[in-house]
């Protein structure tokens, strides 16, 4: 399989094209087929390599989690050659390795629209799609009732229980920060590889995240599950960890690993050096949250005016809403943050600094969004003033963080290395 060396991340259409052809020139040793379809009745693929045999150990790695994180489905390709061509990785372990290349195809279209190659931060938050947590299939099982289940997270089930995989490898695409893992279960000595791998590609390795706060590390950039009944995540936060499709897997002795790799490195995330007055930090990011939070408001209101009876996409909306009301909750939490249960690093600071920007962020692109299909002169004048503060918002980020644009192939084999990596340190 040839790769792009293009600094883009490939469309939905064009991984399943690759997988496709991919296979018609390894029969026997690949398979492709449809596990399932999603809201809008798009296929899920899955592409197998490796044959079944009695007691196969199975490898499911799993693409496209979240819409506005893209750079799976290139991953899980390059793993899917890296395996077919080395039998060491298959036959030689007894193993077989499934990747679902999408699991939410129907978002992940959506944040295809804008410039195809190389963004800047305004233009990733201006086109990306991110829908609300109870519509993330990975997510939306401890939100949602059981009667009113994603398809896309049904289909993701199903293949645990058929598959029983003993590691689920998710591929996610953070899109400031550092190279970082979460796993279910200890993989020892996954931290020290690690961060050689990242060193290597010049990433920084993030030691504090908005994300895990609460877990614990078993080395940089290694965060491990809490224990049932502890702390997970911040109460602001809708999901439940013990309900997601990351714990389907312990129910056949498997476990599962996130993998995340930056659109733009940070250096800042990697700082484990103790903050020296995160009081007054927490402080003033919950200031700038709230107040970034009212300026997203007004605009919010002043986007309702302009579209008037037709509301817009209900689906944009609804993001908006919710990334709105987000952050009075969040800087509500920051807030009480201090004295922290957890020891605050100048990484942890810095992350949920990149953690505040990034609401407004999103909530300003979905609001350039909902405007797209309104040519009146009042939207021109909304839209226009929205464009402005996202290019200001996204302009700050970047003069507070230093942010280092991480090419898409390097992305690829960063997070590529990383999975055959844990999969080298599973116990035997």
């Amino acid at each position: 399989m040839s790769h792009s060396t293009a600094d883009a991340y490939p469309g939905v259409a064009g991984v399943v094209a690759a997988a496709s052809a991919f296979v018609r020139f390894r029969p026997g040793l690949c398979t492709l087929r449809v596990a399932g379809r999603s809201r809008e009745g798009r296929p899920l693929h899955l592409l197998t390599v490796g044959l079944d045999r009695p007691r196969v150990r199975n490898i499911l790695v799993v693409a496209g989690p979240h819409s506005d994180e893209r750079v799976g489905a290139a991953s899980a390709l390059r793993i899917a050659e890296r395996v077919a061509l080395d039998p060491h990785l298959h036959v030689g372990s007894g193993a077989a390795w499934h990747f679902l290349l999408c699991l939410d195809p129907d978002g992940t279209l959506r944040s295809e629209a804008g410039p195809a190659v190389r963004r800047t931060p305004a233009d990733h938050f201006r086109h990306a799609y991110r829908p609300p947590a109870d519509e993330q299939p990975e997510w939306a099982p401890s939100i949602r009732p059981p009667e009113d289940q994603l398809p896309e997270s049904q289909a993701l089930i199903r293949l645990i229980d058929e598959l029983r995989p003993v590691l689920q490898c998710s591929l996610h695409g953070n899109d400031i920060g550092g190279s970082w893992v979460q796993l279910t279960r200890d993989l020892p000595g996954l931290s020290e590889s690690l961060g050689k791998l990242s060193a290597e590609r010049d990433v920084p390795v993030q030691t504090g995240t908005y994300d895990a706060l609460y877990w614990r590390s078993s080395g940089p950039g290694v965060f491990l599950l809490p224990e049932p009944g502890e702390r997970a995540q911040f109460d602001s936060l809708p999901e439940d960890v013990s309900r997601s499709t990351w714990i389907r897997p312990q129910a056949y002795g498997g476990m599962t690993a996130l993998f995340e790799v930056p659109m733009w490195a940070s250096a800042g995330v990697s700082d484990t050096s103790r903050h020296p007055d995160p009081a007054r930090a927490l402080a003033d990011l919950a200031v700038l949250l709230r107040h970034q939070s009212g300026l997203a408001r007004t605009m919010l209101a002043e986007v309702r005016q302009v579209l008037g009876a037709s509301g817009g996409d209900p689906r944009l909306l609804r993001i908006a809403d919710g990334l709105v009301a987000m952050g009075p909750r969040v800087a509500e939490e920051w807030d009480a943050l201090h004295p922290s249960p957890v020891r605050l690093s100048r990484a942890h600071v810095h992350a949920l600094d990149i953690a505040a920007r990034r609401m407004a962020l999103r909530a300003a692109g979905t609001l350039l969004q909902l405007l797209d299909a309104d040519a009146s002169p009042s939207a021109e004048a909304v839209r226009t003033a929205c464009a402005r503060r996202l290019a200001r918002w996204a302009a700050e980020l970047a003069a507070e963080h230093g942010l280092t644009w991480l090419p898409v192939p390097t992305q690829v084999d960063l997070q590529t290395e990383a999975v055959l990596s844990a999969f080298h340190h599973l116990p035997s």
